[in-house]
């Protein structure tokens, strides 16, 4: 199956917003294919069945996050603006897409066991360039030497998880890029007066 066809990008692009707006369940293949503006049977051609449709998504859409931190990890810039740019590439990518913000903070959690393994294994590689992330802090002395990169790396997703979840169920209702600063911020540097 190539997945580099546009129709397989139309299909991916209609199951974000079918899945948002009818959730995982109530989705059904023929509504994505009619979003997409496919007959049904292309659908096929392309992924096995719901379940490999929302991988997939996911598989796509983490893709653009991991690309992105990519970039901002090259980059000679001191710790500080790069944990303040990952966080911003996080909020940018969801608030200019909330039907993604619906499906990745909602929709996800409440697939199957065996859909929600698929999804973490998609979900690591974007862990793994956190970890570089703060690991290139504590190399370069502007992150503490023992810090627990573990731990670190879990506060840092889960705190952006957390706020995106929040924006979502609260309707959008304040600017997810205003707040970018503030989390990276107190990321770093925690309740201390500076």
């Amino acid at each position: 199956m190539k997945r580099t066809k546009p129709k397989y990008k139309q299909i991916v692009d209609a199951a974000v917003i079918v899945i948002a707006e009818n959730g995982y369940h109530q989705a059904q293949v023929s509504k994505i294919a009619k979003e997409a503006g496919v007959a049904d049977g292309t659908i096929y051609l392309y992924f096995k069945n719901k379940e490999d449709i929302l991988v997939s998504v996911f598989r796509e859409k983490i893709a653009i996050f991991g690309e992105n931190i990519k970039e901002i990890l090259a980059k000679d810039l001191p710790i500080s603006e790069k944990l303040l740019l990952v966080v911003e590439n996080h909020f940018r990518i969801l608030q200019e897409d909330p039907y993604l913000a619906i499906v990745t903070q909602l929709e996800l959690r409440q697939s199957n066991r065996e859909l929600r393994f698929q999804i973490n294994n998609v979900l690591k590689e974007y862990i793994v360039l956190l970890d570089e992330l703060l690991q290139g802090g504590v190399e370069t002395g502007e992150l503490s030497p023992d810090l627990d990169l573990r731990l670190a790396r879990q506060m840092l997703f889960g705190t952006m998880d957390e706020i995106i979840t929040s924006w979502v169920m609260n309707e959008q209702k304040f600017n997810l890029l205003e707040t970018a600063p503030k989390v990276s911020s107190m990321l770093l540097y925690g309740y201390l007066q500076k």
